[in-house]
């Protein structure tokens, strides 16, 4: 089974509409994918395992159940102190315990990568343990040449496989290429920003944005 984990240069980057628009990609392209938020933080708007299924479309079977759920839209670490709850990172960190599939699994992260699952814990630390290659999530605007790189130092430094940097927003091409030449990470595609989410235009943005290949081979 073929597992991908999505992450971000920071909160409210845009991972779950664009986890949505990659589970329609390879839907498109017989991949069977699966999701899997295993820790949420906040459920005023509702989880975010229910908020993909409901742009897809796609059925019951292929969302698996969070491991964690926290009321409070707060770090993982303080949202489960608020509910008197307590990740447990041996358990989490275990890719045993990862739920098994018949096609490419995507894993949400919360939050950005540095972002504590407990007091003594960054998500970071809990990829490192799975080794399963992570798509960046990364902004256009401004002050994402420095947040993008300084979040792929982190991830070579701990040596966790890349896939690649998707980007979400206005098109600015410049920092585009600024992060491409100083990386040489690949860049795996662009999401604009859109007036309307459903499966329809997902599809569309996907098919005109991406190469399904990259998220496969």
């Amino acid at each position: 089974m073929k597992k991908l984990i999505i992450t971000g240069t920071d909160t409210d980057i845009g991972k779950t509409v664009f986890s949505a628009a990659l589970m329609l990609g390879l839907e498109t392209s017989k991949q069977n994918p699966h999701y899997w938020k295993p820790v949420q933080s906040g459920i005023t708007d509702g989880v975010d395992t229910r908020t993909v299924q409901k742009i897809t479309n796609l059925p019951d079977e292929r969302f698996l159940p969070e491991r964690y759920i926290f009321s409070e839209p707060l770090s993982p670490h303080r949202a489960a102190e608020i509910d008197g709850l307590e990740i447990n990172i041996d358990q989490l960190s275990n890719a045993n315990n990862i739920p098994e599939s018949d096609g490419i699994m995507i894993i949400e992260g919360a939050g950005g990568l540095m972002v504590p699952l407990t007091r003594d814990n960054l998500q970071i630390n809990l990829y490192k343990k799975w080794n399963i290659p992570v798509i960046l999530c990364a902004r256009t605007a401004l002050g994402t040449i420095n947040h993008t790189l300084l979040s792929l130092e982190a991830l070579w430094s701990r040596n966790i496989p890349i896939k690649g940097i998707v980007f979400i927003g206005e098109e600015n091409l410049d920092n585009i290429r600024t992060i491409a030449e100083f990386s040489k990470v690949k860049i795996l595609g662009h999401m604009p920003k859109l007036n309307a989410i459903d499966d329809v235009t997902l599809r569309l943005v996907f098919g005109n944005n991406f190469n399904a290949q990259d998220f496969i081979s």
